[in-house]
């Protein structure tokens, strides 16, 4: 288990697991320069992230991949508390607790994982850690280009999220249920979605708002295909969306969004194939993946994007 290393003035330092490569990590979170939440700078991740009512701005980097150094930006320096909450939030966007032993070792033996664990070693799962968020990005994902999911996303955390200034940098904080529950759909159709997305993701507010949807409450389901149940029940989340849901948030690793198009180009790619597999070739391409099918299908797209 992680444990901080050290806590002094303005920044905290946690302990890394072997399995783990910063620049793997920062090279993911720099792959769109469209991304609005966060911000690189030399090897280096900041963001503004909302821990009960505080909004705080951290930096996180890594000089020998041993620890992570957390800074945090601003003049107000957080309590004890709130530094250990920010220590659990930056331990779990960057997965730090799972154990990636076994998946290496059975990655290792696999035809497609083995060259993708080799290629992108000590990458995690980064994690989406807000429910809103993922759904949205889910939601906003759906049928488009990874493009131009990027620049709706931009275009509603700046039209109704919030913002912190450091220096002269603007962070952005997604926007809360609450911010969006109360819109009309011509509102976010403004954005250039379309009608039936802007219908959804006000729908998803509107149940997290009302406390019918929670994350607590999916986590306290009983297991991933509870969870998958309980997601697909709601308008405009599909299997995909809520796999997807599964692993970025949940932290699933067992959850598999098998029907991404993402996913069959990558295994097209690397198995030198014209067309892309069927879900049956998929299945047994998969057959030793299991418990571990999320992160096979994030080191698989790392091949791509």
């Amino acid at each position: 288990m992680n444990q901080t290393l050290d806590d002094i003035d303005d920044e905290l330092k946690l302990f890394l697991p072997k399995e783990f490569n910063f620049v793997e990590n920062i090279n993911y979170l720099a792959r769109d320069r469209n991304e609005c939440l966060y911000h690189i700078d030399n090897n280096t991740v900041s963001k503004a992230i909302q821990i009960g009512d505080e909004t705080l701005i951290i930096e996180v980097s890594s000089v020998n991949d041993k620890y992570l150094d957390i800074r945090f930006l601003g003049e107000s320096k957080p309590s004890p508390m709130l530094r250990e909450e920010v220590a659990c939030y930056v331990r779990e966007w960057f997965d730090l607790e799972r154990d990636l032993q076994p998946f290496y070792s059975m990655a290792k033996e696999d035809p497609l994982l083995g060259p993708a664990v080799n290629s992108f070693y000590g990458l995690r799962i980064i994690g989406i850690l807000d429910l809103f968020e993922a759904l949205c990005w889910g939601i906003l994902g759906q049928q488009i280009n990874l493009s131009f999911a990027y620049t709706l996303k931009r275009r509603l955390v700046e039209k109704f999220g919030r913002s912190v200034i450091h220096g002269d940098v603007t962070y952005w904080v997604f926007p809360s249920p609450e911010d969006i529950a109360s819109l009309s759909p011509t509102e976010l159709e403004s954005l250039r979605m379309t009608k039936k997305k802007a219908e959804y993701i006000i729908g998803v507010a509107d149940l997290m708002v009302q406390g019918k949807l929670t994350k607590d409450l999916l986590l306290t389901v009983g297991n991933h295909q509870q969870a998958e149940i309980t997601l697909v029940k709601i308008r405009g989340i599909g299997p995909w969306t809520a796999n997807y849901v599964l692993m970025r948030c949940l932290r699933y690793p067992c959850a598999f969004p098998i029907d991404d198009v993402g996913l069959h180009n990558a295994i097209k790619q690397r198995l030198g194939k014209d067309l892309k597999p069927d879900k049956e070739e998929i299945l047994k391409l998969a057959i030793n993946w299991k418990g571990w099918e999320s992160y096979a299908t994030f080191y698989l797209w790392r091949f791509l994007y």
